[in-house]
């Protein structure tokens, strides 16, 4: 049973990714709104907010059509009329300090109840991103879940990654900073971010390869190529685009090319990584 649930997640890794990092972009956006960091006024708020809803809602949406393949949202099944499981019930939790913020945001974001709103928005989107993590470990078979050990907290950190890259695009789009300079430790902590993102996912693709259930080192070599595909899509260019940072008139192209690009470099790595665990748990 785990594995033919397993089975119909992995049709449709898009949206998850598509989730996490919406989950990413509302996290920081809380945290930025509670430290008083955010006074970017009512539109600038929404903005953000609003691209979090949509990245989010993605696969809710997806779930709701009449589409095989991709039929339940965070294994529930919205179509059968079925009650939400307790990964959709978080999930879902989390858009309620996000209209509590959308309400309250307005001039300096200073208002205690909007701070409030906004560390409600983040533990929310944590605590669904933890969870989910976890389920998506516990679907596995026993030997799979020892080789993926690392995923949850990977999640987490491929989120405030991700989540990141989407807050400051939507911060240079909205001509919000004064000054180029004012962003210089948010890049640096990305690339921290991406740092540890990368070392952990190279611990779980060592672990995978370490792993005689699903094929050891022969498959692992077989992949390395695409990985490096991922790798440049998800790393590379990002981090590229985050240094070009303090030229003035391409700050904005770069950001709006890092975002797609560490989207679908780590859509390919999923796929290349989901894949190789569910040959080895079917072998």
């Amino acid at each position: 049973m785990p594995m033919m649930y397993w089975r119909v997640e992995s049709a449709a890794p898009l949206w998850r990714i598509l989730a996490a990092s919406g989950y990413g972009l509302w996290a920081w956006l809380g945290l930025a709104l509670l430290l008083g960091l955010y006074p970017a006024g009512r539109n600038g708020t929404l903005v953000p907010l609003s691209v979090g809803t949509l990245l989010i809602s993605a696969g809710l949406l997806v779930a709701c059509l009449p589409w095989r393949g991709a039929s339940d949202w965070y294994g529930w099944r919205p179509r059968r009329g079925s009650r939400p499981n307790r990964a959709a019930l978080l999930a879902l939790t989390a858009y309620l300090p996000m209209l509590a913020v959308a309400g309250l945001a307005r001039g300096g974001n200073i208002f205690w109840a909007t701070r409030l709103a906004g560390a409600a928005l983040t533990l929310c989107s944590l605590s669904s991103l933890a969870y989910t993590g976890y389920r998506f470990c516990c679907q596995l078979s026993p030997s799979a879940q020892r080789a993926a050990a690392s995923l949850p907290i990977s999640r987490l950190v491929f989120a405030g990654y991700a989540g990141g890259l989407w807050l400051w695009l939507c911060v240079l789009a909205l001509g919000e900073l004064t000054t180029p300079r004012g962003l210089y430790p948010w890049i640096m902590l990305l690339l921290a971010l991406a740092l540890l993102l990368g070392l952990l996912e190279g611990l779980a693709w060592q672990s995978l390869a370490g792993s005689t259930t699903h094929g050891g080192a022969a498959r692992e070599y077989a992949l390395r190529p695409a990985r490096f595909v991922a790798a440049l899509f998800t790393y590379v260019i990002p981090c590229i685009a985050l240094l070009l940072t303090r030229h003035d008139g391409i700050d904005l192209i770069a950001a709006a090319l890092a975002v797609p690009s560490c989207l679908l470099g780590k859509c390919l790595e999923r796929n290349l990584y989901e894949s190789l665990l569910v040959r080895g748990a079917a072998g």
